[in-house]
């Protein structure tokens, strides 16, 4: 008994020894997954215009993707009535406010522009500089298409619609070509104006959307 207890006494010592020196490796649990920080920069149609707390789209979206298994954050930088101009001027300090670098922005803005009659052009400029900023920021961008009134005419809604499609080339960006589809023109999916989602629009089209932002998720390194 002695002799044992010596034994393993002078092993213990040993393994101690090794230890301290690092020749041995204590197993580590695995280390959880980084929470990943997703904004959403919008306008109104984004930024859960009349809805109460928790029923716009960043809210949805990250009861979603929580849902789902993901460690995200989603943050809410959409300002009602904003135009690309407007979003543009305000990135800096959108961005110096935020706790934690954007992994992905969903940029949805344009639908201002549009109902104001502005040049496509002009909305192409902005957007193209945002997206530019936001790459080199490090983040992954999502282009959230919007489409032209029919009362616009032929010519402006063919140079509106297809400045999206062609941004999103140009850049190398994913392109989820609608934001409003599956709730635009669907009775009880807008609010009394006709335009902005109400909670079960919003629900809509995060479950459209859902799948393109788990995409990048999984792109992410």
């Amino acid at each position: 008994m002695r002799f044992f207890t010596r034994r393993y006494g002078i092993v213990f010592g040993l393994y101690q020894l090794l230890l301290g020196f690092g020749l041995l490796a204590m197993p580590q649990a695995a280390s959880a997954a980084p929470v990943r920080t997703i904004i959403a920069y919008g306008d109104s149609l984004s930024a859960g215009y009349q809805l109460r707390p928790g029923e716009g789209f960043a809210p949805q979206l990250e009861a979603a993707l929580k849902a789902r298994g993901h460690a995200v954050t989603v943050v809410n930088a959409a300002v009602s009535g904003d135009t690309t101009a407007q979003g543009r001027s305000r990135i800096g300090w959108v961005m110096a406010g935020l706790k934690a670098k954007p992994d992905i922005v969903i940029l949805e803005l344009g639908a201002n522009d549009m109902l104001r009659g502005q040049p496509p052009a002009t909305a192409k400029s902005n957007l193209d500089a945002m997206i530019g900023d936001f790459q080199k920021r490090g983040a992954r961008v999502i282009l959230a298409g919007m489409l032209a009134t029919p009362n616009l005419g032929a010519a402006y809604a063919r140079d509106f619609n297809a400045l999206y499609p062609a941004l999103a080339k140009a850049r190398g960006v994913t392109l989820y070509p609608f934001f409003m589809d599956g709730v635009a023109t669907v009775p009880g999916m807008q609010l009394s104006d006709g335009m902005h989602p109400t909670p079960r629009g919003v629900k809509v089209i995060v479950g459209k959307i859902l799948p393109v932002v788990e995409q990048e998720l999984k792109r992410l390194k």
